[in-house]
């Protein structure tokens, strides 16, 4: 019995790890997605000639790879001052610690012109995903993802 248990487990466990989509869960900050609102959260998945990008199982857009115009990224850092003072007057002071700590946030924008068809769109990417995903669009696109922290705008 337990050889079964085991046998049907080694089986079993492969078969749901590759059942799911293999999408990336990231959320839609903003750009020319007209049916989806900031803040909410969609699927992007990289495909073979494509970047797709899907919410509810419904497709919000598809962007053919030769389309792709720019990849940049970028993070935002905030240091948690409203989380420390909160904690500070709950623990006597003690979470005044926190203001030490600092929080970051992982973007990825994309822009397109596919004929008349143009657009963009950033989405926050999760912090373990963030790599999979530049280094996913830069291999289907060919396009080398530019960091938008160290871009210096002058006038």
């Amino acid at each position: 019995m337990r050889k079964l248990f085991v046998l049907l487990f080694c089986v079993l466990l492969p078969i749901t790890a590759f059942a799911g989509d293999s999408g990336y869960k990231v959320t839609y900050d903003g750009g020319s997605l007209a049916e989806t609102k900031a803040g909410a959260g969609i699927k992007m998945f990289i495909e073979g000639d494509h970047v797709r990008f899907a919410k509810d199982g419904k497709d919000l857009a598809i962007i053919p790879a030769t389309a792709v115009t720019e990849i940049s990224y970028g993070q935002d850092v905030h240091r948690r001052v409203g989380t420390a003072i909160g904690l500070a007057v709950l623990s006597l002071g003690l979470g005044a610690l926190m203001l030490f700590s600092k929080s970051k946030k992982h973007y990825v924008g994309l822009t397109w012109a596919d004929g008349d068809k143009k657009g963009g769109l950033v989405v926050q990417a999760d912090k373990s995903e963030y790599r999979g995903i530049l280094a996913g669009l830069e291999g289907v696109t060919g396009k080398k993802a530019v960091d938008s922290d160290a871009m210096n705008v002058k006038n």
